[in-house]
């Protein structure tokens, strides 16, 4: 492992890394006092997992972010936790090492679980998963809506004894109660972009039923709430959840608000006075420009306008692929894959991408 350790004096390449001087409020329930790691070394990480984050993931250090958060993530005893922080952060590192560190590994049975707003999402994480704990032999299953091809009846499931299962809330829920995934030994609980799914009354009620069935099972499992933000709305409905539901303290990390935006993203604000308009700017602006610099997402509020600018570009000449929510779900993931690999340039996309969407 030592000759993975990195030269401090090596110059740090800070693209998309959090800004030095970012505002990072870490608040402890108890006042316990968690010191920041300025190394992977430092949270006594298993050799099988440092060799994951240096050789997989490429990591040299942690970001400001993950050296206040996973302190607090691993340290015994376990505290719940409630995170916000910007796109770019690697919020996912945080929990998805929170969960690969947690598994005891000659035990085979569920005991970290990872819930995410949509399918595309969480297939992302359990990529990364894989990737950051390819030499620990910790196994993995991801629980979402099959395609057509693929399909099997939950009777005919058998029963899930994968250590870290990451999926959408629904199949979770699904496999739970047809008895196929056991919560008893879960460890630890972690909602990605959990904002997202207390605040949609669909997820929130399937969300609700996983944590009250993982309390009966097993009152001591650790929640991670992770999320790009959290309005003042479903944050007072989040602390009061976690507070009622898991009766412990839990501590909280946030970064402050107008810091959300990073310094390499750009914005811009266009007023355009209808649909047509609209379409003509993103023609005779973003399309030029975006053919210039490489791949372009495009997203829209509804399906109605995904496929009403997808046909006025193709009419243009165009070549652009559409992902929205009503697709089979092995379109969507085709529709994917063809972008992540770069056969496609431009893509629009309902909300169904606008979450935790990882592309270079």
């Amino acid at each position: 492992m030592d000759s993975l350790t990195i030269d401090e004096s090596k110059k740090v390449n800070k693209f998309l890394n959090d800004p030095e001087d970012t505002n990072i409020e870490n608040v402890s329930s108890d006042g316990t006092i968690y010191s920041s790691a300025k190394s992977f070394e430092e949270l006594n990480l298993s050799p099988e997992l440092l060799k994951g984050l240096y050789v997989e993931m490429k990591f040299e250090r942690p970001s400001k972010i993950q050296a206040i958060s996973l302190p607090m993530i691993l340290t015994h005893p376990y505290k719940n936790m409630i995170a916000q922080a910007h796109n770019g952060s690697d919020k996912t590192t945080c929990f998805t090492l929170g969960m690969l560190s947690r598994v005891y590994l000659k035990f085979q049975a569920p005991q970290a679980l990872c819930i995410c707003p949509t399918r595309e999402l969480a297939i992302q994480n359990v990529q990364v998963l894989q990737k950051m704990g390819k030499y620990t032999g910790i196994t993995s299953e991801c629980a979402v809506p099959m395609d057509s091809a693929n399909y099997l009846p939950i009777s005919k499931r058998a029963l899930i004894m994968a250590q870290v299962v990451i999926g959408t809330p629904g199949t979770i829920n699904r496999w739970v109660t047809a008895r196929k995934l056991g919560l008893s030994s879960m460890k630890i609980l972690v909602f990605d972009e959990a904002d997202h799914m207390l605040a949609e009354s669909g997820l929130k009620d399937d969300s609700e039923r996983i944590m009250k069935a993982i309390v009966r099972c097993n009152p001591d499992c650790q929640v991670l709430l992770c999320s790009t933000a959290f309005d003042d709305a479903v944050r007072a409905f989040v602390t009061k959840t976690v507070k009622e539901l898991f009766l412990k303290d839990y501590n909280e990390i946030k970064v402050n608000r107008e810091e959300l935006s990073l310094e390499s993203v750009k914005q811009y604000k266009v007023k355009s006075p209808d649909e047509l308009a609209k379409i003509l700017v993103i023609k005779d602006k973003i399309m030029e420009l975006g053919q210039k610099l490489g791949q372009t997402i495009i997203f829209v509020r509804t399906r109605t306008s995904a496929s009403m600018l997808h046909k006025a570009l193709v009419d243009y000449g165009y070549e652009v692929t559409t992902i929205q929510g009503a697709l089979k779900q092995e379109d969507r993931d085709k529709i994917v894959k063809e972008f992540k690999d770069g056969l496609t340039q431009v893509l629009i996309s309902t909300g169904v991408l606008s979450r935790g969407f990882d592309q270079s």
